[in-house]
């Protein structure tokens, strides 16, 4: 009945490559693009330019294992700021047929949160 339990170790491994995937793919165009997205989101270019290097560096401390409380302390503090954006700058609900709301920023809150307070994983 509890065989499943020996692999909590292993899960926590798939989700901390799962929230790095989902950080490294949105944090990388920052780095690259990130005059661009200032001007469409009205953040200030070196604010961007920051989010980018945090999202990546931290990705990159979950896919190698380095420093993973840190990394999803830092995404934590990042997705808190997305949050704040979405809901109290820009206006977005929680979720919306027409915008990106901030349902998937709480998730990977969450997410974060998981590892932070456990670790990891393997």
């Amino acid at each position: 009945m509890f065989e499943n339990l020996l692999y909590w170790d292993f899960g926590l491994f798939l989700l901390r490559l799962a929230v790095a995937a989902v950080f490294l793919y949105h944090g990388a165009p920052k780095l690259k693009k990130y005059k661009a997205m200032s001007a469409g989101t009205g953040m200030p270019a070196p604010m961007v330019l920051g989010l980018g290097a945090a999202e990546s560096l931290a990705a990159l401390g979950l896919i190698f294992g380095a420093q993973v409380q840190a990394s999803a302390f830092l995404l934590s503090a990042v997705m808190v700021g997305a949050i704040y954006y979405k809901k109290f700058k820009w206006g977005i609900p929680f979720s919306a047929p027409d915008k990106t709301g901030w349902e998937f920023d709480l998730i990977l809150l969450a997410a974060n949160l998981a590892i932070l307070f456990t670790g990891g994983g393997a």
